[in-house]
């Protein structure tokens, strides 16, 4: 075997290709960071779903942060109420970038059965909602499939069309 040969045979077994945007998104995918942060009954499905039976640490997001600055995920569990929509937005403006959202519940996505001057009529009103899980409340199995729906949109975006990559 000549030099050239054996440079070529060991650099076919350890250079990878690919582009920045495919790193970009798998470290993004794989490292989903939720914010603990339950509102009603939805929050219980949530935590259920964290649990051993159907395991969110397959997902990379076993690490559920106490506060807005280490998470990138918030799961939106449950009824807003008026009352509460200035911490959600306060919680939401905290996190860095990239940031998502998941709407879970139909209290959630549209208010649920509360048609009440009290009940915000869908958390879309005040953040982005990146995926909506309905449900009353969702099993763990749809908060799962909804995590699997953002990581595939994750995984379509690129890092140009990234918010804070164009500040700079």
């Amino acid at each position: 075997m000549t030099d050239d040969e054996r440079i070529a045979e060991e650099l076919k077994h350890n250079v990878f290709l690919t582009t920045v945007d495919r790193i970009y998104d798998w470290c993004l995918r794989s490292s989903i960071w939720p914010i603990s942060f339950g509102l009603a009954c939805c929050a219980f499905e949530m935590i259920s779903a964290a649990a051993a039976r159907f395991d969110l640490a397959r997902f990379g997001m076993e690490a559920m942060r106490g506060t807005p600055r280490q998470a990138d995920l918030m799961i939106v569990a449950g009824t807003v109420t008026h009352k509460m929509a200035p911490q959600v937005l306060r919680l939401y403006k905290q996190m860095p970038e990239p940031k998502y959202v998941i709407a879970m519940g139909a209290c959630a996505i549209s208010g649920g059965t509360f048609r009440s001057y009290a009940v915000l009529q869908g958390v879309d009103k005040i953040i982005p909602v990146d995926v909506y899980v309905p449900g009353c409340p969702p099993r763990p199995e749809a908060l799962l499939h909804g995590i699997i729906k953002l990581q595939e949109k994750i995984n379509r975006q690129s890092v140009l069309a990234v918010p804070w990559y164009r500040k700079v």
